[in-house]
């Protein structure tokens, strides 16, 4: 359920004005059941296109929907799914004592600034300039070089981080998020490629995403002009939640992990580990896109949403 109050106005307005007209209700009507692409929608809707395209950019402004582009017999295509199935829209006065309002804690990590790694050919990484080192070479990913990669690939293994976790005492963990491009990793590439991608937080993991293939039909909207037509392009932008209850990719559940099994209060460091579980089905490997290569211009992402009372602000403004 999405909640709406006058605590976030901003959304508010924005949430409104994607529900202010009879196209978009339709669009989030035809979402129910079924995921569609644009062209689906606007046959069903007797509408253009090109309007089609410009509702949907409200609903995903609005995060309303889902947009992930997937392969398709010409290039790709943009399929939507929507995110709720209820909204509630609270318009009573906001209470004055205590106050809880959510805070947004937020760290972009570049993808080479990974503190541990474990690799097996093929494997390789590439900035925005040219390959870094020597391919299909493990030892090549210890070398100081490897924080400029903007794509960084593997067959097995995993790249681990650490993400400050700078929370204030005393706040409470509402949810955790981490977003990433990424898709699975083969010689040159292959559409068709499943890969069975984990992700770890402190040891624990909390879900398991299937990328369709190594992804290459088509030119990564952010590659650099000497990055070859035959090799991977881009991947699929990934985004992994946790909150109280349990863990959801794309907002589909996942799994029964929750923040409890986390263990993240009062850490200075979150560890995040991404790779192919040794006992996964679909042995694919990884790619690994950074703000610069693929179609995502974003890093590897994570958003800590947390709350405090008013009491709980005062104390630490007063220090």
């Amino acid at each position: 359920m999405l909640e709406l109050s006058f605590n976030d106005p901003e959304k508010l307005v924005t949430v409104t004005h994607a529900l202010s007209t009879r196209s978009r209700i339709d669009i989030l009507q035809l979402l129910n059941a079924n995921k569609l692409n644009i062209i689906e929608i606007a046959e069903a809707l007797n509408l253009p296109v090109s309007t089609v395209a410009n509702h949907i950019k409200v609903l995903e402004a609005a995060n309303l929907i889902h947009t992930e582009m997937l392969p398709a017999s010409r290039g790709a295509m943009k399929v939507c799914s929507r995110n709720y199935d209820d909204i509630h829209i609270a318009l009573d006065r906001v209470s004055s004592f205590p106050t809880r309002n959510t805070n947004i804690y937020e760290v972009q990590m570049p993808i080479g600034h990974y503190s541990d790694c474990e690799v097996a050919p093929t494997c390789g990484m590439a900035s925005t300039e040219d390959m870094i080192l020597k391919e299909d070479d493990p030892a090549s990913f210890y070398h100081p070089k490897h924080i400029d990669a903007q794509i960084i690939w593997l067959a097995k293994g995993y790249l681990e981080y650490l993400l400050p976790m700078d929370i204030p005492q005393g706040a409470t963990i509402e949810a955790l998020e981490l977003s990433m491009e990424i898709c699975s990793e083969v010689a040159t590439y292959n559409n068709d490629w499943p890969s069975d991608i984990s992700v770890w937080v402190n040891g624990t993991e909390i879900g398991m995403w299937t990328s369709p293939g190594d992804l290459g039909d088509r030119r990564g909207k952010l590659n650099p002009a000497w990055w070859s037509d035959g090799s991977t392009q881009y991947g699929i932008l990934k985004k992994w939640r946790v909150d109280s209850n349990q863990t959801m990719l794309d907002q589909e559940k996942i799994s029964d992990v929750s923040l409890s099994d986390l263990h993240l209060e009062d850490k200075p460091k979150l560890r995040l580990r991404i790779g192919i579980h040794p006992d996964a089905r679909h042995k694919g490997g990884m790619n690994l896109f950074g703000n610069e290569f693929g179609d995502h211009e974003q890093h590897i992402i994570m958003q800590v949403r947390y709350t405090m009372n008013a009491g709980d602000k005062d104390a630490i403004y007063a220090k």
